[in-house]
C-alpha cells in the first residue's frame, strides 16, 4: 500500500500543481476544499494552496521548475499525511484525483489560441466574439415612419 499511496499522492499533487495555472483553478479549489473539509483539515490547508497559486503566477514560476517541483512535493507531503493519518481513506483520494484529472483533460481540451477575422467589408457596429449561441432571433427594425413636415403630402 505504501508505494500506492506514493503513486496516489505524487499523481494528486502534479494535476493539482496543473491545475493551479490554469483558469480551472476555481473548481479544482472547490474541489479540494471539499474534500479538506471531510478530513477535519483547517483552512489553512486551502490558504496555502492559494498561497502557492499566488506565488505561480506572479513570480511567472509556472515557467521555473524549480518552483513548480517545491510546490508539488509539498502538495504531495500534504496529501500523503492526510491519508497516513487515517483522516481519509486512499479510496476517497482516488475519487478526488479522478475529479481532477477529469478537469484538468477538460481545461487541456479547451485551450489553445483563439484567431478570428472579420470579412465582408468595414463593419460599424459592435463585433461580437462568442463561443456558442443557439436560439438567437434577429429583428428588423421597424421601418422608418415619416414624421409631420418630412416627405408626404
Amino acid at each position: 500500500m505504501d508505494g500506492e499511496l506514493a503513486a496516489l499522492a505524487a499523481s494528486g499533487a502534479t494535476t493539482l500543481v496543473s491545475l493551479m495555472v490554469t483558469d480551472s483553478w476555481t473548481h479544482a479549489r472547490e474541489l479540494v476544499a471539499r474534500f479538506l473539509a471531510r478530513t477535519g483539515a483547517d483552512t489553512a490547508a486551502i490558504a496555502g494552496l492559494d498561497n502557492a497559486r499566488t506565488r505561480l503566477l506572479t513570480t511567472d514560476a509556472a515557467m521555473d521548475e524549480q518552483a513548480v517541483t517545491a510546490v508539488r512535493a509539498q502538495c504531495q507531503v500534504h496529501l500523503r499525511e492526510l491519508v497516513e493519518a487515517e483522516s481519509i481513506p486512499s479510496s476517497e483520494l482516488r475519487i478526488l484525483l479522478a475529479s481532477l484529472q477529469r478537469l484538468a483533460a477538460t481545461a487541456a481540451a479547451r485551450g489553445g489560441t483563439v484567431h478570428n477575422d472579420i470579412n465582408g467589408g468595414v463593419q460599424y457596429g459592435p463585433v461580437i466574439q462568442s463561443g456558442r449561441i443557439t436560439g438567437l432571433t434577429f429583428h428588423a427594425p421597424p421601418p422608418h415612419a415619416p414624421t409631420r413636415g418630412e416627405g408626404g403630402a
